[in-house]
């Protein structure tokens, strides 16, 4: 279902890592600089004016900016940066989806009297982000999803960019087949073997054309983005899934230091996912190998859960089947994810029908019925030490001396609104 007038917003913080670190330290202002070491996680815009790239190595990075400065990651920041920036958007508009971290769609439909035109409430945002945050952040405004955020794209950094209703496609199909959403290098290496290079070449083909250039989901999803459909509203929603992820750099791993890593990955979801208040059923491993390349492995577990023990299990029986596939071809990343997340009042208790009867069921209970509740009164302990003493100051042997700070951020957690 259309809108009828240009009221959606993408709002995109602009080099987000790199610029907290350029806002925290005046000195690196105006400086090349990336954020982390051995692969680059964030680059400012005068590093990327040298064609350096987030996920580079950081070698191949330092060889295109000789005067590169190096920052060490700090996860803390840029989370509290992003509650931070959420929040303004909480109260600019009741309706706002998040993506990721750093960006966000809202819909200022309905605003106009209380707030002005949306490109008044998009210019708004943005000075409220500096003067608050500290932070550029790139607006777009369009009629539709997909046309905001080509338009942010295209208006980077740090500015606004309106598309008219009724300039839609003057705008739009100019662009490179690379500003379609969902069209990547292999996508686009097809789409240029056609002769399609820019978005006007694909709106030009029939959607027959394209399905069976790219089969049927990506053929009729990258024609309706070409001729400017997209009905997707702008939804208020909580994430579908929480995770972590770990680069463990390239040479030789073994199984034992990858198990711990995946532990202390899953212990930091773990207690996100109970200060959120939320239960999980899917485990998702995800590696990435020497030679780039990616997969993900995962489990459903019987019921929704939040416990450590289970969660933690699962994980590990995904990386004991992925075990001949990492020693074949290297492992460099390693990441677990919780998804199919739901609230924490749906937990379904379960029936001890395969438990042996012991000391505990002669007392009354039963088995997993006590070791259920002795693991969430454990977690809770250990939910709270770490909220008052650092994720370090309690953890198990095997973790003994293992980096306890945060992972990568991801969208801010809170309980149901």
């Amino acid at each position: 279902m259309f809108v009828s007038d240009a009221t959606v917003l993408h709002a995109d913080l602009d080099a987000f890592y790199a610029s907290v670190e350029q806002r925290d330290d005046p000195w690196l202002r105006g400086k090349p600089i990336v954020v982390g070491g051995g692969v680059v996680l964030a680059a400012s815009y005068e590093a990327k004016a040298h064609g350096i790239v987030t996920a580079m190595s950081g070698r191949a990075a330092r060889a295109l900016c000789p005067g590169l400065i190096s920052v060490p990651p700090r996860m803390e920041a840029y989370a509290q940066a992003s509650r931070d920036v959420f929040a303004i958007f909480d109260r600019t508009t009741p309706i706002v989806e998040g993506i990721s971290i750093d960006e966000a769609f809202l819909d200022v439909s309905g605003l106009g009297r209380i707030a002005g035109r949306p490109v008044d409430i998009a210019a708004r945002l943005r000075r409220t982000v500096a003067e608050e945050v500290g932070l550029p952040i790139t607006v777009g405004v369009a009629r539709t999803k997909f046309l905001a955020k080509v338009a942010s794209g295209v208006a980077k950094p740090d500015g606004l960019l309106l598309v008219p209703p009724h300039a839609e496609l003057e705008f739009l199909h100019p662009l490179p087949v690379q500003r379609l959403w969902g069209v990547g290098k292999v996508t686009a290496a097809k789409l240029h073997a056609h002769g399609l290079r820019t978005v006007a070449d694909v709106a030009a083909h029939s959607e027959s054309d394209l399905v069976s250039l790219l089969g049927r989901a990506a053929g009729r999803h990258l024609h309706a983005l070409a001729i400017g459909h997209d009905p997707r509203p702008v939804r208020h929603r909580r994430r579908s899934s929480m995770g972590a992820q770990h680069a463990l750099g390239r040479g030789p791993h073994s199984i034992e230091s990858v198990g711990e890593t995946l532990q202390l990955l899953v212990d930091r979801v773990c207690r996100r996912m109970r200060r959120a208040e939320r239960l999980g059923r899917t485990v998702v491993l995800r590696m990435r190998f020497a030679d780039y390349t990616r997969a993900t492995r995962s489990h459903t577990l019987p019921g929704a859960t939040a416990r450590t023990d289970l969660l933690s299990a699962a994980a590990r029986d995904l990386l004991e089947q992925t075990r001949p596939l990492i020693a074949e071809r290297g492992l460099t990343l390693i990441g677990i994810a919780v998804t199919n997340l739901v609230g924490e009042g749906v937990e379904q208790l379960e029936l001890p029908f395969d438990e042996p009867v012991d000391a505990a069921a002669d007392r009354g209970g039963d088995t997993r019925t006590h070791r259920a509740v002795d693991r969430h009164a454990l977690d809770a302990v250990l939910d709270d030490l770490h909220s008052r003493y650092g994720a370090g100051a309690v953890t198990s042997a095997a973790l003994l001396g293992r980096d306890h700070r945060p992972g990568v951020p991801l969208l801010p957690d809170g309980p149901e609104t």
